[in-house]
């Protein structure tokens, strides 16, 4: 092989698409996935999970020495580290990340990941370069934890965390030039509903396999496109070099042509880990007043839902017959904690009609259609993202297969941040939508998990666990976390997902293959099926000149 051939290209410009804009510059406001990508692109953590292999690595940590059954972990950081403006990182940035986080005026969107049991971690400096992190219970997953936290710059943020305002600061009227830090990429430029455009960050501390400096790349563009249909357009023609996310199976053909041809590079990456749901708005109180109290919040009807919805149906319609049927939480890509013993669903129509005349809904008038005690027809409005032929197929698949029961479901498609937006504020009475977990390892998601949790979407960040369930749920994964025991922690993971089946809060239907595109004069990637699959790593993709 030649010196060509082994070193990537320096330089150049990387185009992308993404389908929505961010809703924050600070991803502690946020969890949208193009928040979470500009956060990828510009700030680092102390670990990061390797996504093809699934180990823990370092990045701003140098190495760790654990003790006391690994529930203290001493921390040595990388030396002589800067933030993108010049300033110093030191471990007076960590122990900020932690108060951060842990701010309850902030209500960090990433507080409930970064606890344990859903208590704090305990992180002092030792000295510029150590930090002592001390977890309140045993934690199975130990630092595994610490990839969900960026390491914001404590000299441009600690005022507005002193002021209450953390979690504001940073938002999308922030110059770009005041967002500062320690990622491969510096926001340059944002200009709403066209494009974010990054530029390379010349005091990024990563470096290549010969030492030399990362990242390959001079810039990184987002084009905020919400039309999928347009992307595919735009990447078969050589206007964008990648998706920031999956390709949809109607977009697969003329991908497949244009591989052919050798314009663009088409991957299948195998079945995904997470696949999108339906749930319902199950806050309690959230129908008061409403007829439909009585039936809309049921298990019945999510249980019926899952019968009356015919699984190869809707792998066929919705992703053209690449996808498997799944009944839970977990797909069987997720080889190590996916539960066989799952019950599966059969398609049962008829049987959906019986469950659902068990909680009142019957055809009173024989008109085909169900009505409830009090002769109001079962109706429901069922929001998903516009834009997103997956998400309107299957919406589509759900709603013309629950008429056939006769259920009427009214799909409204919105904007992605919008359609968040509704159902964190528990405004709605079901969602189509992806409510995808951070990490493989159940231990690393208590925010949706537990019934406190930030991600938990049925019902966000509850109080007190509003179901026994719930509350069964939260004992089983406090116990999850603190074994040991690889056996053990399988157990009761197997068991959260009993309980998960028979209460079905989130009914899934089909997890899909995942197939992502890039055009020819990519290289250096290193594709995973974990989001964002191209780019995990950014600052090794290079591109040809």
């Amino acid at each position: 092989m030649t010196a060509a051939q082994q070193a990537p290209a320096r330089g150049g410009e990387l185009l992308v698409s993404v389908r929505t804009d961010p809703r924050s510059f600070n991803r502690h406001a946020a969890r949208d996935s193009t928040t979470n990508l500009v956060s990828h692109l510009t700030q680092a953590n102390l670990v990061r999970i390797n996504q093809t292999t699934q180990a823990v690595e370092p990045d701003l940590a140098e190495g760790w020495q654990t003790a006391d059954a690994g529930r203290r972990v001493r921390m040595t950081l990388k030396r002589d580290l800067v933030f993108s403006d010049g300033q110093p990182f030191t471990a007076d940035d960590v122990v900020f990340a932690f108060q951060a986080v842990y701010d309850e005026r902030s209500s960090s969107a990433l507080a409930d990941s970064l606890k344990a049991a859903g208590k704090k971690l305990e992180v002092a400096a030792l000295d510029r370069y150590t930090v002592m992190i001390t977890f309140p219970v045993p934690f199975a997953p130990g630092v595994r934890i610490l990839a969900n936290l960026p390491i914001l710059p404590r000299h441009r943020l600690v005022a507005a965390l002193e002021a209450g305002t953390f979690v504001t600061a940073w938002g999308l009227d922030t110059p770009p030039k005041e967002l500062v830090g320690l990622g491969p990429f510096v926001l340059r430029e944002y200009a709403p509903g066209q494009r974010l455009v990054f530029e390379r960050n010349v005091r990024y501390f990563g470096r290549a396999a010969d030492g030399t400096a990362l990242p390959y790349l001079d810039r990184i563009v987002l084009d905020i496109i919400p039309d999928q249909s347009a992307e595919l357009l735009r990447l078969e023609s050589g206007q964008l070099d990648m998706m920031a996310s999956e390709v949809s199976p109607d977009g697969y053909a003329p991908l497949k042509r244009a591989a052919e041809e050798g314009r663009v590079k088409l991957l299948d990456l195998g079945v995904s880990h997470n696949a999108d749901g339906l749930w319902f708005n199950l806050k309690p109180g959230a129908f008061a007043g409403d007829p439909r109290a009585d039936w809309l919040q049921r298990d019945e009807l999510r249980r019926a839902i899952s019968m009356a919805v015919d699984r190869q149906v809707f792998a066929d319609t919705v992703f053209l017959g690449a996808g498997v049927p799944v009944y839970g939480p977990e797909t069987p890509a997720n080889a190590r904690w996916y539960w066989a013993g799952i019950p599966q669903t059969a398609h049962d129509p008829a049987g959906a009609k019986q469950l659902l005349a068990s909680i009142g809904l019957r055809d009173r008038d024989g008109d085909g259609r169900l009505e409830d005690a009090r002769n109001q027809p079962a109706r429901f409005a069922l929001l998903t993202q516009k834009g997103r032929p997956n998400f309107e197929r299957a919406a589509a698949v759900v709603r013309d297969e629950l008429e056939k029961i006769g259920i009427t479901v009214d799909v409204v498609a919105l904007e992605g941040s919008t359609v968040i937006d509704r159902f964190l504020k528990a405004k709605y009475d079901a969602v189509y939508f992806n409510a995808d977990k951070t990490d493989l390892d159940p231990g690393t998601n208590p925010d949706f998990w537990f019934s406190s949790g930030s991600a938990h979407p049925w019902n966000v960040e509850q109080q007190t666990p509003a179901t026994d369930w719930e509350r069964r749920i939260d004992e089983l994964m406090t116990l999850q976390i603190a074994s040991t025991d690889e056996s053990d922690r399988r157990r009761l993971y197997d068991e959260v997902q009993r309980i998960f089946a028979e209460h079905v809060p989130i009914v899934y239907f089909v997890a899909p293959r995942i197939y992502v595109a890039h055009s020819a004069r990519v290289t250096n990637l290193v594709p995973t099926e974990s989001r964002p699959q191209l780019l995990w790593r950014p600052d090794t993709i290079a591109v040809t000149h």
